[in-house]
């Protein structure tokens, strides 16, 4: 999600960082995993895993974590995060349910409308799971990524 979303976003307005909520630190993408981003034409080489900490949490406008469950851990790290705390697809579904003239209030719009969202908002866990699965979720992801970008793109100025 990391990677391909800092691929997709304006490098000028935008900047991405990642963290988990479980796992390892400073470890590599799972090989699986690496196989799809470069399927879909991105390299993994420079990923090292990095547990979430509060100054991720409290210095992020958005978070976007892979299911609901992820986004209670973040919660509680600072449940005032909520606003702007989503799962990948439910943020995905609102951005383009909302109107919104900057990210900002995208964000903001779309914490007060998440309600609207599809009732199933978590990306599926494909760890230890065939090549199949791994496919389905990284196209999975790579729809809901490009969604966002183009969303949050066409809300900052061209430069």
């Amino acid at each position: 999600m990391e990677i391909l979303l800092r691929e997709r976003l304006d490098r000028q307005r935008f900047e991405v960082a990642s963290a988990g909520v479980r796992g390892w630190d400073r470890q590599p993408m799972d090989p699986m995993a690496a196989a799809e981003l470069l399927r879909l034409g991105h390299g993994s080489d420079t990923f090292r895993s990095h547990p979430i900490d509060s100054y991720l949490v409290d210095s992020a406008d958005l978070i976007l974590t892979a299911t609901r469950e992820h986004r209670s851990d973040v919660l509680e790290t600072n449940p005032r995060a909520l606003r702007r705390t989503f799962t990948l697809l439910e943020f995905a579904a609102l951005s383009g349910l909302v109107e919104a003239g900057d990210p900002q209030s995208l964000v903001s719009r779309a914490a007060q409308r998440r309600s609207l969202a599809p009732a199933d908002v978590d990306v599926s866990d494909p760890y230890r799971r065939g090549p199949d699965v791994h496919r389905a979720t990284a196209d999975q992801i790579d729809a809901a990524v490009a969604t966002v970008a183009q969303r949050l793109n066409a809300l900052v100025p061209a430069s």
